[in-house]
């Protein structure tokens, strides 16, 4: 479910992406976009690794793209390429995303 939940959230960053200037496109917009596509890339490398010590690593790893994913939002809500409004669901999927996350772990450990 947080694999398929994360992937959701890539989604929705490339819309939210799609509207910063254009001189974004090859920074914010693509910092952002890496940090999101990192969240289910990881989650699914620590699946396929078959070790819970893994699991939770490449887990740990998503949870800190996560957080980039939040603070590079709020980045473009400082720099008005954003408003709090447009961002609210997708930093609600975040903290969603971040207790499946912290869960799975927990579960784990």
């Amino acid at each position: 479910m947080v694999w398929q939940n994360s992937r959701k959230l890539v989604k929705q960053i490339y819309d939210l992406t799609g509207k910063f200037p254009l001189e974004e496109k090859f920074g914010l917009a693509n910092q952002i976009q890496r940090a999101a596509v990192s969240i289910p890339s990881n989650i699914a490398e620590g699946y396929g690794r078959n070790s819970d010590k893994e699991m939770i690593r490449f887990l740990s790893i998503a949870k800190g793209s996560l957080y980039e994913v939040e603070t590079q939002l709020y980045i473009a809500i400082d720099l008005k390429y954003l408003s709090e409004k447009e961002t609210q669901p997708v930093m609600e999927q975040c903290n969603e995303i971040g207790k499946m996350i912290t869960g799975l772990i927990k579960t784990l450990s």
